[in-house]
């Protein structure tokens, strides 16, 4: 099992999980740049630029890449509590635009910008549903008809296999980049530590291959020769680490990907998984401990003008220590609670303020960005 180090910001931003995939864009002009630390990893996603095929497979490369093509989309999307923007990939599902994408490609986004790589087009998009602890969430592009799609492999990867990752690599826009590699390993596993609270996931079942992922292919394909897609291209945001050598690429198999995304069509919610739109509390927080209060909690970093917590007169300093009657111990504990919650709904808020009074108010809470 690999140990993957996962550098976030101080901060959480409740609804936003921390650690999103974020780079500096041709179009910024403030600096944009990981929530994470400044070291440079052993492995991510981003290497701007893109990547190229493999010496001597350009001509096999290219016509699997022609066959791919059409049914991807760019994913682009601003974070503006954040001010931060972020670029992806997609997988068109359906001809009326049914997209899979990578979670974190979309996470935290105020706004969605997709382009079809089949017909030029730029479509908004909403999300339909999102799976955090499997990194995949299912949009849908506004207006959209007539789209091509991707084929899907019903065979699952095998050791050797020779493959080809396609994405926006480095989220640079045009005509996607592709990267040839083979298979070297199946069903592997990948923790992510979250430096900020502590907390830990796993991403298991995952394909990995020697083809050069890198950031901006987050939600691509990653096909066999035929063109058909054996899994999607997730492994790290900007800022994780693996603590291992070489260049492995990790997959999630489309099996997975898309038993997800057809729970996610239905509308059958779970403990995991996500259908609309997010509740939204509108603040960050830190851990007590690391704020230096004393105590257990979330303690509020920054709370957003005309957002519910301000509304709800929250202020930076306060200690939120429970909602609706669970405990908060942690900034995570808080995320989950209100992603327990729908936008609109009435929730209790004990939290200590900065004189060390426990005090209590109720928040509706808005609709914000996915996590």
């Amino acid at each position: 099992m690999l140990a993957v180090a996962f550098c976030v910001a101080v901060t959480a931003f409740i609804g936003a999980l921390v650690g999103h995939a974020i780079w500096q864009t041709a179009s910024s002009n403030n600096g944009l740049q990981s929530t994470g630390n400044s070291s440079t990893p052993t492995f991510h996603y981003a290497s701007p630029g893109g990547s190229s095929p493999s010496s001597g497979s350009n001509g096999s490369t290219s016509s699997v890449a022609a066959k791919v093509d059409p049914g991807l989309v760019d994913i682009n999307t601003v974070l503006s509590y954040e001010d931060l923007e972020g670029a992806g990939t997609g997988m068109v599902l359906t001809s009326n635009g049914i997209v899979l994408t990578n979670n974190h490609v979309v996470e935290g986004a105020t706004s969605i910008s997709v382009t079809d790589i089949g017909n030029g087009r730029t479509y908004s998009a909403t999300v339909l549903g999102y799976d955090r602890t499997q990194d995949v969430a299912l949009i849908q592009l506004v207006g959209a008809s007539g789209l091509s799609t991707v084929d899907l492999s019903t065979s699952a990867a095998t050791v050797g296999e020779k493959v080809v990752a396609i994405g926006n690599a480095g989220g640079t826009g045009g005509s996607p980049s592709t990267a040839a590699g083979t298979v070297t390993a199946t069903d592997q596993s990948i923790t992510a530590s979250d430096e900020a609270n502590g907390s830990s996931e796993q991403l298991t079942g995952l394909i990995e291959s020697d083809a050069d992922i890198v950031q901006g292919d987050s939600g691509g394909p990653l096909v066999n020769e035929s063109g058909d897609v054996l899994g999607m291209d997730t492994a790290a945001a900007q800022g994780f680490e693996f603590q291992s050598s070489g260049n492995q690429g990790y997959s999630i198999p489309i099996s997975t990907a898309t038993a997800i995304a057809k729970k996610i069509e239905a509308g059958t919610t779970s403990s995991v998984i996500h259908i609309g739109t997010t509740a939204f509390l509108g603040v960050t927080v830190e851990s007590a401990q690391s704020a230096g209060t004393g105590s257990s909690g979330a303690a509020i970093a920054q709370v957003f003008p005309g957002t519910p917590a301000s509304s709800a007169n929250l202020q930076q300093g306060d200690t939120i220590t429970s909602v609706s009657g669970v405990t908060i111990t942690s900034p995570e504990s808080l995320t989950n609670v209100i992603l327990s919650k729908k936008p609109g709904d009435t929730v209790s808020v004990v939290y200590t303020n900065t004189n060390g009074s426990q005090q209590t108010t109720n928040v509706q809470l808005g609709s914000g960005p996915p996590q």
